[in-house]
């Protein structure tokens, strides 16, 4: 079954790898979608695939990278829309 999920991470989340190694997870979970930094300091990403697959990203987001320190982590599930080809790190 296809899920998406909008995710909203908190906390020391910039300059920490964090957009690289959300990339590279998703990618190895077979999720489309992004990863951007927002100038709030947050992290944002859009996972869209398989739900055990988008279920277990949220769950690497909510540890992250070793120099990360996540303190929050907001979830919003969407309709699957199918509008990514790939997994991309916006700017």
């Amino acid at each position: 079954r296809q899920k998406r999920a909008y995710v909203r991470v908190y906390g020391i989340v910039q300059g920490v790898f964090f957009r690289s190694t959300t990339r590279s997870v998703a990618k190895r979970l077979g999720l489309k979608g992004y990863v951007k930094n927002l100038p709030d300091g947050s992290v944002e990403a859009v996972f869209e695939g398989d739900e055990e697959a988008v279920e277990k990203a949220i769950e690497w987001c909510r540890r992250g990278p070793p120099a990360a320190v996540v303190e929050r982590v907001d979830v919003r599930y969407e309709e699957p829309k199918d509008d990514y080809d790939d997994f991309y790190i916006e700017y």
